[in-house]
């Protein structure tokens, strides 16, 4: 300690050892600083003073977003062609960019995928072609034979496609509800209709 005070009070005049009083202030109030405490930044205030909810949160000079529901000077229909602009005229993604090895793996894998999806596809359809045409078959032979007793040919068929209790007990397919026509109905909807 003798030592340090010696060595200052030899080089006092000096102004590289000695430190000015404005920093002690600065350095007192903001430490690890150099900028002086005019220039610091303000703190934020508290929500509740001054500004109110989001807005304190941004700097003055963010441009304030609009609020939902308020009209933004477009009609539905050219908001709509907008978005429909943006999405359909969009760029391209760029392409993959891949090294000689890793693209011939990707190509390899992709080929892979594509043959295993099209034997799937095609062991699906033999199998629906398979039970369509035994339906078909079943359909035919009920058909072509005879009914019991004193029914003529196809009473199996008719009595097979009768569909009877399929539809819990008197009900009927829903597509059976209305005659099916090229238009809608003169009157779409029956109010008057009671169970």
């Amino acid at each position: 300690m003798a030592s340090a005070n010696s060595i200052t009070r030899l080089f006092g005049s000096l102004s590289l050892l000695t430190v000015p009083r404005t920093t002690t202030m600065i350095s007192a109030t903001r430490s690890f600083s150099t900028t002086s405490a005019a220039l610091a930044r303000k703190a934020p205030t508290p929500a509740g003073k001054g500004k109110k909810g989001a807005a304190a949160k941004f700097k003055a000079s963010t441009p304030k977003r609009k609020a939902k529901g308020k009209p933004t000077g477009l009609s539905e229909s050219a908001r709509k062609v907008r978005t429909l602009k943006q999405n359909m005229f969009s760029p391209p993604p760029p392409p993959l960019r891949m090294a000689r090895q890793r693209h011939l793996r990707h190509w390899t894998i992709h080929r892979a995928w594509q043959l295993f999806r099209r034997q799937q596809h095609e062991a699906q359809h033999k199998e629906r072609s398979r039970m369509q045409a035994g339906m078909w078959n079943a359909c035919e032979a009920l058909r072509l034979s005879e009914g019991p007793g004193d029914k003529g040919e196809g009473y199996l068929y008719r009595v097979a496609m009768e569909k009877k209790g399929v539809w819990n007990g008197d009900a009927i397919p829903i597509e059976y509800a209305r005659m099916q026509t090229e238009t809608p109905a003169a009157q779409a909807w029956n109010h008057e209709w009671k169970r």
